[in-house]
């Protein structure tokens, strides 16, 4: 079982290593879903990290229908990544009527060769999965990233589980949202997915001392909080899966 963690800055990138975690998603503001990340994340991590490094491809947060103007971005942060060593891409674009955009996503497909491509859970908004997933493969996606079309891959696994018979190894299904070491077992067991997505979030405390009263976001005691990876939690769930390797 494949176990990618996302993060979205450098000490995460590195704990997630740490901890064993197989890939790395590098996006930024993960409190907003991930968009693009910052170049320097993905060069430093690039060079730092011994794993592979996935680029999140999002130039904004919100839906995933995209200009032309943001297609052109999307191109251009694809071809950055790629100079900048990183081992693949994840991508999604939809239309108005949510199915795949295949015009927008064949673009991106194309400034991506030669590299990895995941596509992200814009395929959970999809009006039809089933046929979602048989485009992605014709694109020539590696694998994609859903919660079964509901808003945790537990609650999805049902849709998970016709998606992996559906692809017939033609492409990996990595089940995502609200993965955790109480169900991750169950899950894979019941859907047979082949790799899983989390973010391990916690945090820990600044050890800037200040007693300024100004506030720099809309929530206050987010000020002192640094969000990184849970090694802890990483490392169970990669040892969860080892054990049941060795039976």
């Amino acid at each position: 079982m494949k176990i990618e963690i996302c993060v979205d800055n450098i000490e995460s990138a590195l704990l997630a290593q740490y901890a064993g975690a197989d890939r790395l998603e590098l996006c930024g503001c993960l409190a907003l879903g991930g968009v693009t990340p910052p170049y320097s994340l993905i060069k430093v991590a690039v060079n730092l990290c011994d794993i592979p490094c996935y680029v999140m491809i999002r130039p904004r947060a919100g839906d995933f229908l995209f200009s032309d103007l943001e297609v052109e971005m999307m191109e251009q942060d694809i071809y950055m990544a790629k100079q900048l060593g990183a081992q693949g891409v994840v991508i999604g674009a939809l239309t108005p009527q949510a199915t795949i955009d295949v015009t927008c996503c064949q673009r991106l497909v194309k400034a991506a060769m030669g590299m990895g491509i995941t596509f992200h859970r814009a395929f959970d908004l999809c009006a039809d999965p089933y046929i979602a997933l048989e485009q992605l493969i014709e694109l020539g996606c590696e694998r994609v990233l859903s919660s079964g079309q509901q808003r945790s891959a537990f609650e999805g696994k049902e849709t998970l589980h016709k998606l992996v018979q559906q692809a017939q190894g033609r492409i990996n299904i990595m089940a995502g949202a609200g993965i955790n070491l109480h169900h991750a077992k169950a899950l894979a067991e019941l859907t047979k997915v082949d790799e899983l997505h989390l973010s391990a979030k916690t945090y820990r405390q600044s050890q800037m001392a200040s007693e300024n009263s100004a506030v720099m976001g809309n929530h206050a005691e987010d000020d002192n909080k640094i969000w990184t990876c849970d090694t802890k939690q990483i490392e169970a769930i990669k040892q969860l899966f080892n054990s049941m390797n060795t039976k």
